[in-house]
């Protein structure tokens, strides 16, 4: 993506000081800010308090996470696994990233481990730009079949997303958000309706701050406004993204996301999933209880962090001090309602025989 004229990632290796370097994505949209990632502490520190956020990129942060950790100490690598397996346990691209590290490490001579290490974690990253990227190909001709049975009624295609599945979510790109942004690129005149996406805002701090660097036409509603707006024939098509897809087609999304399938569904609206591969649980038959559901803070619900009218950060209770609150972080959306899963190598349907042509 771009800011102020320069290409930058989400995530990446700085070789003049040896460290790795991120986004604090807690910051926007009010400050962009990149932060310097040394330790194995620093690095589970920025993935449980979401300085990194979104599936594909939490499984990359680790996997740096296990290089800096083995740069101090090249007997680490079960151990700095371990801990970093603990950090977020719904997103299955943290566990894809790790096993990936300790069958590509567990052989490697303690002297060249750590080199080796760094190496394995240039290619995941350089592989997640390319299978965003490909994502947003094998999607974007979806998007332009929809324009052409409606461009002669409308002057927007309308999309509705939830939560942020761009390149914030990713090293580049994004997921659900690369199909945009190459519909776009295709010229396709999109506009966007963007959840807001309670409790962390993710849709309002995050994927609004993307849109608006790429000049994308969006807007930002409240998340119970997505139903209204099928209903008033206001959304052509859902897309989101995945943190974990189950191998029958469930799809775990930020919560909220199984509510849109449902209204998609009552409403005629095509409802699509845009997952990378790795993001899929093969060995998971079926997702509805049985991923499991991260519970957050309740200090997320109750407390709503922004700006000032003075431009200072602050933060407002929105409810009576003492307030019982429960803060799931993810839902689970049944397989039926999904009309198709898009990812690096095409459009697949939400079925487990679809699904398992993957690994033929």
């Amino acid at each position: 993506m771009k800011i102020v004229g320069e290409h930058v990632q989400s995530i990446w290796y700085d070789p003049d000081c040896d460290s790795v370097k991120i986004i604090d994505q807690t910051l926007l949209p009010h400050e962009f800010v990149i932060v310097e990632l040394n330790t194995l502490s620093e690095v589970c520190d920025a993935i449980c308090g979401m300085k990194v956020r979104g599936a594909p990129l939490i499984g990359v942060t680790a996997a740096y996470g296990v290089y800096l950790s083995l740069r101090e100490n090249a007997d680490s690598l079960h151990q700095a696994c371990s801990k970093l397996l603990e950090t977020r346990p719904t997103a299955i691209n943290l566990n894809w990233a790790l096993e990936r590290m300790k069958e590509n490490l567990s052989q490697v001579p303690s002297i060249d481990i750590a080199d080796k290490a760094l190496e394995e974690c240039q290619r995941i990253e350089k592989e997640d730009i390319l299978i965003c990227e490909s994502i947003g190909e094998a999607g974007a001709p979806i998007l332009q079949e929809l324009w052409e049975s409606r461009k002669n009624s409308q002057r927007y295609l309308n999309i509705l997303t939830h939560c942020n599945a761009g390149a914030l979510a990713t090293v580049d790109w994004g997921t659900a958000m690369s199909i945009i942004y190459k519909a776009s690129d295709y010229g396709i005149p999109v506009h966007v309706w963007v959840d807001e996406t309670r409790p962390r805002n993710q849709g309002a701090s995050l994927t609004c701050w993307e849109l608006s660097k790429k000049g994308i036409p969006h807007t930002l509603i409240v998340d119970n406004a997505g139903g209204h707006l099928m209903q008033t024939g206001q959304v052509d098509v859902c897309l989101v993204g995945s943190d974990r897809t189950a191998a029958n087609g469930d799809v775990c999304n930020k919560i909220g996301t199984y509510l849109k399938a449902l209204a998609a569904r009552a409403n005629g609206v095509p409802f699509y999933a845009a997952v990378p591969v790795s993001t899929i649980d093969f060995n998971l038959l079926t997702g509805v209880g049985s991923i499991p559901i991260e519970e957050r803070s309740g200090e997320e619900i109750s407390l709503v962090h922004g700006i000032s009218a003075a431009k200072e950060p602050t933060s407002v209770r929105i409810c009576e001090d003492g307030t019982r609150t429960q803060n799931f972080a993810f839902d689970v959306t049944p397989a039926e309602l999904v009309t198709g899963i898009i990812t690096e190598r095409g459009v697949f349907e939400a079925t487990e025989a679809s699904l398992q042509t993957l690994l033929d």
